[in-house]
């Protein structure tokens, strides 16, 4: 599937569920859509003020017709014809269409998706935290851990091996945004290991055999955080791959956390004397 030429900026009116722009962005649910194209789609005002605050611009606005007479959509429309996009004003109909079913918003974008290129370890920063992931599968649960990478000011996040879509639409609304403030580099476990081999501080892995609770280590900068799949956790691998392993401790009967809440500790951890208040 061709990329579509989108730069005709300008407010119009669609009402029909057959229009072509219709039928892109509803494309966009399904990930061959995303790949060909190289788009993705998110929803809600919120979401699109923070994509304008770092410096994204929309290939396209959709909002409900009559909504966005002023005030902040007012402005995000603005925004989308300064930056070239086509803003399209949908009826009912078709909003409902486009928007999730569950909680559906009025306005929407479709941007273009970003890469970063891998990390050298060489030219991280000295205090940097990166967190990289291995073939993480739930949508959510990435989303989730984006919003945690964000919220403690980590370098970006690796995606190794056959994970899920960062750009599908359950993850950009788990994300809350922060699809557009973090880094995001697709690796490849040899890739990744060869970096690791490199890495100038601390690699830290969680795994189940590890006798280092998380809260007492010592954190050598700059730090890699690595962690393993939903499920089976981390792979022999990549934990031969770590220069160090450690562990959640737990109290109940139950040996293992969801895999978003365990990033988001041990993440804190690592960065606790890097937030501010």
């Amino acid at each position: 599937m061709p990329r579509p030429d989108t730069r005709t900026a300008g407010v119009r009116a669609i009402t029909s569920l057959q229009n072509e722009r219709v039928k892109l962005i509803r494309s966009l649910e399904m990930r061959k859509a995303r790949r060909e194209t190289g788009l993705f789609a998110a929803e809600g005002a919120a979401v699109l003020v923070t994509a304008r605050e770092a410096g994204w611009r929309p290939r396209m606005l959709a909002f409900l017709a009559g909504s966005a007479q002023s005030g902040v959509p007012r402005g995000l429309v603005a925004w989308g014809e300064a930056a070239g996009a086509e803003c399209l004003e949908v009826s009912e109909a078709v909003l409902g269409k486009l928007a999730a079913k569950d909680n559906p918003q009025t306005m929407l974008g479709v941007f273009e998706q970003r890469w970063a290129p891998e990390p050298q370890a060489a030219a991280v920063a000295p205090d940097a935290t990166w967190l990289a992931l291995e073939e993480i599968r739930d949508p959510g649960n990435l989303g989730t851990i984006l919003r945690t990478a964000d919220a403690v000011g980590a370098g970006g996040v690796i995606l190794i091996g056959n994970a899920v879509d960062p750009y599908a639409r359950e993850s950009v609304r788990a994300s809350m945004g922060s699809i557009f403030n973090v880094g995001l580099v697709r690796m490849s476990v040899e890739r990744f290991r060869a970096l690791a081999a490199g890495w100038p501080g601390d690699v830290v892995g969680t795994h189940l055999e590890a006798a280092e609770d998380f809260r007492k280590a010592s954190y050598r900068a700059p730090t890699l955080l690595v962690m393993g799949s939903e499920g089976p956790g981390l792979s022999p691998q990549l934990a031969a791959a770590c220069s160090r392993l450690v562990k959640i401790p737990m109290a109940g009967r139950l040996d293992s956390l969801n895999l978003a809440v365990a990033t988001a500790l041990v993440l804190y951890e690592i960065r606790r004397d890097r937030l501010r208040l």
